[in-house]
């Protein structure tokens, strides 16, 4: 099988400009194609991960990666899917996360000669001439057309702003200049990103009378209503520190049940034989297909060890062993005791588990609190030095644990 037609099998392949052309230069190894990343946050997410593996399968497949870091466009910010503005960051804040952006990256893409090259577009978005733009880049658009694109339809009755107004042109002029400087062909997004990478290929055609083409892949994060890696507490990270490997297993076994194949399908680099014996199974064996989901991305994330030690860690907490090994751990401080103890309504927020005392009262009256196996009721329960540097063992339902521990 070609690597065009397992993109469309695994239900990768959203919308193409021009599928015959794209077709023929994804399976002869000739796409010099990019995927852009803003760095609003200094670690990729999950929400990524669907384009970080959609380069790895390409550039697997012989074709050439150009890894785009938005370090320009950063300071203006992508409206799409949005209700309102972000955020404004530094450059110190932005050059920052683009540092860790590369780092993580590393574990997918290789880099180097003739291999993948990342670049970043404040090296040229930061020395554009604003009338020079205006004059060579502006007289391509179209304001109509601009306003009818659905990234600014779902924000005209709250408010645009004119500075993300301008993202559109600032997307397409980096494909623009990613063609003229790098030779790319092709350019690669989530399916809310269509109407921008339209305005690029355009730009392209009018400003050289040469054929650009865009792809766009069917995001879970975008068609399931963005809930791919969000939870209670925010994103999930690919950055161990913000969400440890046993955390990021523990997403992925527990996927609801209709997910588990789509995301085995565009997540995993399973070959497809064994994957369509899979969607046979007997539904009785969901739980096998959630641990090999689970497995497979743990493993591909952050490595064969945590892999395994997070099978294992799961396996002990879930099969009533009360292991505690591997566990994720929530640090408490001298500062979080008074007169040497912590009560278990300060224990559950320091876990994390909850966001405020009030939260955690909830969740403890509600019988929603286990500490080392035994279901807290009382809401003046408190616990000592010595048994916090012992490690307390806090679950909270029946799928989120901590190890609480004195440090």
């Amino acid at each position: 099988m070609n690597i065009f037609e397992e993109l469309q099998e695994r239900g990768l392949i959203a919308q193409v400009t021009d599928e015959k052309e794209i077709k023929d230069l994804i399976n002869n190894g000739g796409a010099r194609f990019y995927i852009g990343f803003d760095p609003t946050a200094d670690s990729l997410h999950v929400g990524h991960f669907m384009a970080l593996c959609l380069m790895k399968r390409l550039q697997m497949a012989g074709n050439k990666p150009v890894v785009l870091i938005g370090g320009g466009t950063g300071y203006i910010g992508d409206p799409s899917g949005r209700t309102d503005m972000r955020s404004m960051m530094t450059p110190e804040t932005i050059q920052h996360n683009c540092d860790c952006f590369k780092k993580q990256m590393e574990r997918f893409i290789k880099f180097g000669d003739d291999a993948a090259i990342m670049v970043n577009n404040a090296d040229w978005l930061l020395k554009l001439n604003y009338i020079d733009l205006l004059r060579e880049v502006g007289a391509c658009f179209s304001v109509n057309n601009m306003l009818r694109a659905e990234c600014y339809k779902q924000r005209m009755e709250k408010g645009l702003s004119f500075l993300e107004f301008n993202y559109m042109i600032m997307q397409a002029f980096d494909f623009y200049h990613l063609h003229q400087n790098y030779g790319c062909n092709m350019q690669f997004g989530g399916d809310d990103q269509w109407s921008n990478m339209l305005a690029g290929t355009e730009l392209i055609r009018k400003k050289t009378g040469e054929d650009a083409y865009a792809m766009t892949i069917t995001l879970l994060m975008n068609s399931e209503g963005k809930k791919m890696g969000k939870t209670a507490k925010g994103a999930v990270w690919l950055d161990p520190e913000k969400t440890s490997p046993f955390e990021f297993y523990q997403y992925w076994r527990n996927v609801d049940d209709a997910d588990v194949m789509k995301c085995i399908k565009m997540l995993t680099f399973l070959p497809m034989e064994q994957i369509r014996e899979m969607e046979n199974w007997d539904d009785a064996r969901i739980n096998e297909k959630k641990k090999i989901l689970a497995y497979e991305l743990t493993e591909l994330v952050h490595g064969k060890e945590e892999a395994d030690k997070a099978v294992v860690t799961s396996e002990a907490l879930f099969g009533g062993t009360g292991a505690i090994e591997n566990m994720p751990e929530a640090e408490i401080k001298e500062s979080d005791l008074t007169d040497n103890v912590i009560s278990v309504v300060n224990l559950v927020v320091s876990c994390g588990m909850a966001a405020s005392k009030g939260e955690a009262k909830r969740l403890i009256q509600q019988g929603g609190i286990t500490v080392n196996d035994e279901t807290i009721l009382a809401l003046d329960k408190h616990y000592n030095k010595t048994e916090l540097i012992e490690g307390l063992k806090v679950r909270k339902g029946k799928k989120h644990y901590k190890l609480a521990i004195f440090k």
